[in-house]
């Protein structure tokens, strides 16, 4: 329906408004709604001409004033009734000119009021403010290089990588038998150990990360207890959801259906994570996940930023997490012929932007933000790590896994990310890529990136993903994480097994093997996915 104040916008609504207002005072009233703007009658005739009268009772202003705005069919007016027949143009009725002249003085009190309301909503409208900062202020992992932020970068400044062989299931029958997977995990302190038996894992990973992200922020419950719980928030998406658990539903199934887990559809689907951690946090702000594919952590983060930035929310936890190292997930990725099979080199089997790469290489884990209103975060005290500055989305749409040949919509996301955050080409000296070691999509992302930072001599990229693998919905949260480190440390950490680069690529744009010092003026980070879904934001130091 159109809103009332879009209808005072309206010459038309107005009209309808004034005539809808003589009608409910009865018939004799309504000849002068037909008088009003009476020059104009014969064209609105045959604007409401679709609107015809049907039988029934005599109408309400209500029911009147909703149709009206409905722009659709008239059916509920009873075609005797004169009011009606007027104001939807009968020929039943006729005025001389002095009852015209007559009518146009008796309405203009209701014309009067009308502009009155009018001139009402205009006034009530909210004045221009300046538009709300937005920083981080907390962090959480779960990855295979650590469980906490500084633990997870400090690997990855040194180069360690998380790539390994799969132990949680026998896969020796698999032509991929590594991936980056969680050794070591728990949830104790962090989620009830009954929950821990019953929820997948890509819930218990969002979960653990999103409370150490408040930790980290030093949200205490003393602290949380003086939030407006109305305007906190969570967004945390997952590009899989709860693949285990529907996979165990579907072998409890081979046997029957009674064998089922009743939690196994609540729990497959990708918001029962932020749902469950609002639950536990009493957060009654916006709360639902967002599924695009490996782009799915951005575009969480950056319409978390947006919440804030619009008033809508003070406080944000938001990113993403996925754990699909199991048979269907590690089959699937198997089949599409996307994973690496340099098994018996796990830590070399992922190597963005080299010619020796054959594969991306599967992760698991989560990546969330603590994002807050910047006069938020100083009222109560918190350190400011970051500053998010804003981001975009683009669709390739050209096809399901490949990227554009010409790399169009990556530069159209990055040139519009730049656009939103109000920063330069030449203010981006970091770029943490999508980079996830497959032919394709390494190189399109690397041409566009050049197209469009290539004549920025301190600009310097890497990739995550060289460390860690592909955490698929997860990715883009923790490669967040490590912008935002590279950001408070001053250090970038290295691209690890970038040995023969492929034609074209300069090595001068690539952080080396070792870590590099860089003064980070503002930083870039991608994520990609399947669909052609592409997401691009922007971090720079708080100031």
């Amino acid at each position: 329906m159109v809103g009332a104040s879009s209808c005072y916008a309206s010459p038309l609504c107005t009209w309808f408004v004034a005539a809808c207002m003589s009608v409910a005072h009865g018939p004799g009233d309504s000849r002068q709604a037909v008088a009003l703007q009476s020059g104009g009658r014969s064209r609105r005739r045959r604007q409401l001409s679709k609107c015809s009268p049907a039988s029934g009772s005599a109408p309400t202003i209500q029911a009147l004033v909703t149709s009206c705005l409905d722009f659709g069919p008239c059916t509920h007016y009873n075609s005797n009734y004169n009011a009606l027949s007027s104001l939807f143009g009968s020929n039943t009725v006729s005025s001389n000119r002095n009852q015209r002249r007559l009518n146009r003085a008796a309405t203009s009190g209701r014309a009067m009021a009308v502009m009155e309301m009018e001139k009402e909503a205009a006034v009530n409208k909210k004045p221009p403010t300046e538009q709300r900062r937005v920083v981080v202020t907390g962090m959480g992992v779960e990855t295979s290089l650590g469980h906490d932020p500084h633990t997870f970068y400090d690997n990855l400044l040194q180069g360690n990588s998380g790539i390994s062989q799969i132990e949680n299931f026998d896969c020796s029958e698999f032509p991929t038998r590594i991936a980056g997977e969680i050794k070591s995990f728990s949830t104790e302190g962090w989620v009830a150990p009954k929950l821990s038996k019953r929820m997948d894992k890509f819930m218990l990973y969002l979960l653990t990360a999103g409370k150490k992200a408040l930790a980290d922020g030093g949200v205490t419950e003393e602290v949380m207890a003086e939030f407006d719980k109305t305007k906190c928030g969570v967004l945390i998406g997952s590009a899989m959801g709860g693949m285990k658990v529907f996979y165990d539903a579907i072998e409890a199934l081979r046997i029957s259906y009674k064998k089922m887990n009743p939690f196994c559809v609540p729990f497959a689907t990708t918001n029962m994570g932020s749902a469950m951690l609002a639950m536990d946090l009493g957060w009654m702000g916006p709360n639902y996940s967002i599924s695009t594919a490996c782009a799915t952590s951005n575009f969480c983060i950056l319409n978390s930023a947006n919440h804030i930035i619009k008033g809508e929310a003070d406080v944000m936890l938001c990113g993403g997490s996925d754990a699909v190292i199991i048979p269907i997930g590690l089959g699937g990725f198997v089949a599409c012929r996307a994973l690496s099979q340099r098994n018996n080199d796990p830590t070399k089997a992922s190597r963005p932007w080299d010619s020796n790469r054959d594969g991306f290489v599967m992760g698991e884990g989560a990546g969330v933000l603590l994002l807050e209103e910047l006069e938020h975060a100083k009222k109560r005290g918190a350190t400011i790590y970051a500053e998010f500055l804003g981001g975009s989305f683009t669709c390739d749409a050209y096809h399901m896994t490949e990227p554009h040949p010409d790399g169009a919509g990556v530069i159209l996301c990055i040139e519009r990310a730049l656009a939103s955050a109000g920063v330069s080409r030449e203010q981006i000296n970091y770029i943490n890529a999508h980079a996830t070691s497959t032919h394709a999509g390494d190189l399109r992302e690397y041409q566009a990136l050049v197209h469009c930072f290539g004549q920025n001599p301190e600009l310097k990229v890497n990739s995550t993903k060289s460390m860690i693998g592909h955490l698929l919905g997860a990715a883009g949260a923790v490669e967040a994480v490590a912008t935002v480190q590279a950001i408070r440390t001053g250090w970038v950490h290295p691209n690890i097994n970038l040995e023969n680069p492929d034609n074209g690529v300069d090595t001068k744009l690539m952080v080396g093997p070792k870590k590099e010092r860089l003064n980070i003026k503002a930083a870039l980070s991608n994520s990609f996915g399947f669909g052609g879904h592409n997401s691009s934001i922007i971090f720079a130091p708080y100031k």
